[in-house]
């Protein structure tokens, strides 16, 4: 594995924590604490919130209902194109091998509060506050991940899962609607250093 670079600013353990952050999709056969997941989910819900609204819920899933999910999303593979399909069975995969899954999903709340609070179109209140719920939960999904990474600890956002969404949710015994991610955590079965990033002066434009 290369070492990290960490750019020249004083010794920073977070930002160190940002640069040693990977997509692991396998995982070994080791549990993780109770007491590290609580630790991880209390830095996810310090993440700002529209409104302090925290309006995400946290699913710690272990044991026959990992399974049942992992299943859930084998047999509904089938039913997708070749390259989502696939997509699909990987997931599946990550999910069979982690010990443990967080699943983070939006409750609605800052939109009916958001459709409360200003007179505006209702179609219009809900895009709004549909979008700022999901970046507040986003929020929230980053802090895991990172505080997943400082504790030794291995995580994949699975984005394929909006796929089946409401299929998901259903099994995890969540209402219909906004879902934001299937994270499995564990401890990584190989090390790896991770894709080559953009270089920013590709992608930062400046005023000065």
């Amino acid at each position: 594995m290369e070492p990290t670079t960490v750019p020249s600013v004083p010794p920073n353990e977070f930002i160190k924590t940002i640069y040693e952050r990977r997509s692991i999709r396998s995982f070994v056969d080791r549990d993780v604490p109770d007491d590290l997941i609580t630790a991880c989910l209390k830095a996810a819900n310090k993440a700002p919130s529209a409104h302090n609204q925290q309006s995400w819920r946290f699913i710690v899933v272990r044991g026959q209902k990992k399974k049942e999910l992992s299943e859930l999303i084998v047999n509904r593979a089938a039913g997708f194109p070749k390259a989502s399909a696939a997509l699909l069975r990987m997931a599946a995969r990550s999910i069979t091998s982690a010990p443990v899954v967080v699943a983070v999903a939006n409750t609605g709340e800052l939109i009916e509060h958001g459709k409360r609070l200003f007179a505006i179109d209702e179609d219009k209140a809900v895009d709004f506050f549909r979008t700022m719920e999901i970046q507040s939960s986003a929020a929230a999904v980053e802090n895991l991940l990172l505080a997943a990474t400082s504790l030794g600890l291995a995580t994949v956002w699975l984005g394929i899962m909006y796929l089946i969404k409401d299929e998901v949710l259903e099994l995890l015994g969540e209402p219909k609607g906004e879902f934001m991610a299937i994270v499995p955590v564990g401890y990584t079965s190989r090390e790896t250093s991770g894709p080559q990033k953009k270089k920013l002066d590709v992608i930062v434009k400046r005023f000065n």
